[in-house]
């Protein structure tokens, strides 16, 4: 039964391309059998710059996965990115068709499209629709509006658009690597589906998915989202930061910041603070000696601007986010930086990672941060999955019933 359901994510991104191969278990969780992990080349800010480059670490990834795996990859449910990603609220309304006024899946539909009937820039289009809410004759807060009784029906959404050439080219980089696309998910709600839960949705949470040129911002209210933003900016900032104050090459800084980073001085003992680090700087022959000290004082106080800005974007919602903030993605993993926010958010702050209740399998070799999104991703795989089966009249249920029942027969 484990074998019928396979669920791929593929995590594109600026600086790694990760995949996940997952199987369904009887359970309802995702058993994760492959993972696989490459340098990603040919990608900036989200957005491809050499397709033969990408399609080349899409490769290099999706090998690594089906080794560890044993299962032949040839589609994946893969993640959407880009600085230039714009999101709305808009409102929609239409009349109930039918004697009965009973709502239908096709009024709920075209309401929806009511809503996301707005003028876009040429060479733009709308790459995803998240429903907030339907008002049903002034009632407001309706969720599943369908089998419910109206005569006008509106629909709250918030629409997500962007510039068509960036899906198209990696598009593009992800069939020159020899799969197909099952479905593209944004990003940011990738980065949720595995690290957040229901009630953080309910209640108000803030996901900042912190990568190494983009920063995403997604705040859920009510069980949606009720905001979206996109900064040009990521952990690369620290990295840049270190090689010019420490007059080191870009490699070395970045070892240095994975190594050695931490963006809060204060986390530091007396010991650590006069801890030093050997560094080679560009066009000298000897090493000299650096304080970690040193180097949390040149990377706080980039980490509290980009955190400020951040928080000020939040502020333009009027919506509490009582479950706090969650940090995601590889650049979250900085040492010190959720302490940092939690002072800048003057919000409970902490890491996100995937969910153990939702995944089993290969889950400690992935309980990180900067997993979040092919997880996500691989979740979003397994839904599309499960449409597709229940679409062929037959549902998980059912499989799950016959799957055991052969088994009682092999026993017997």
């Amino acid at each position: 039964m484990s074998n019928d359901i396979q669920a791929i994510g593929l995590d594109v991104g600026t600086s790694r391309v990760r995949c996940i191969v997952a199987e369904s278990a009887s359970d309802g969780t995702l058993n994760i059998v492959g993972i696989g992990e490459a340098e990603s080349r040919g990608m900036r800010r989200g957005i491809v710059t050499s397709t033969e480059a990408v399609a080349d670490a899409i490769r290099k990834a999706v090998s690594e996965a089906e080794r560890v795996s044993g299962i032949e990859i040839d589609s994946a449910t893969v993640n959407l990115s880009g600085e230039h990603f714009q999101g709305e609220n808009k409102a929609g309304v239409v009349a109930v068709a039918g004697q009965d006024k009973e709502i239908l899946g096709d009024d709920i539909e075209r309401a929806i499209d009511s809503a996301c009937a707005m003028p876009l820039q040429p060479g733009w289009e709308i790459v995803d629709r998240l429903p907030q809410e339907f008002i049903i004759d002034g009632q407001d807060g309706i969720v599943e509006p369908i089998g419910m009784i109206g005569s006008r029906l509106e629909a709250r959404v918030h629409v997500v658009t962007s510039p068509s050439a960036g899906r198209q080219n990696l598009a593009k980089a992800v069939e020159r690597a020899g799969l197909d696309i099952e479905q593209s998910v944004l990003e940011p709600l990738a980065a949720a589906e595995s690290s957040i839960t229901d009630d953080d949705r309910e209640y108000g949470c803030a996901v900042v998915n912190f990568g190494a040129e983009l920063t995403n911002l997604t705040i859920y209210s009510r069980g949606a989202v009720q905001h979206m933003a996109v900064f040009p900016f990521g952990s690369t900032h620290f990295t840049k930061d270190i090689a010019v104050g420490l007059r080191v090459s870009i490699p070395q800084a970045n070892q240095i910041k994975h190594d050695f980073g931490c963006v809060a001085g204060f986390m530091l003992d007396d010991d650590e603070r006069q801890e030093m680090i050997e560094i080679m700087p560009v066009g000298r022959s000897e090493k000299r000696g650096l304080s970690k000290e040193i180097l949390a004082d040149i990377m706080q106080p980039r980490a509290v601007e980009l955190l400020q800005h951040i928080a000020r974007e939040t502020r333009k919602v009027p919506l509490q986010i009582s479950s706090g903030v969650v940090l995601t993605g590889g650049g979250s993993m900085v040492r010190g930086l959720c302490e940092i926010a939690e002072q800048v958010f003057d919000a409970p702050t902490r890491l996100g990672f995937p969910e153990k209740d939702l995944f089993g399998g290969l889950i400690e070799q992935v309980q990180t941060p900067a997993w979040t999104v092919a997880c996500g991703l691989a979740s979003f795989s397994l839904r599309a999955a499960l449409r597709d089966e229940n679409s062929h009249g037959r549902s998980t249920v059912r499989r799950v019933a016959d799957w055991f029942d052969g088994l009682r027969k092999k026993i017997k």
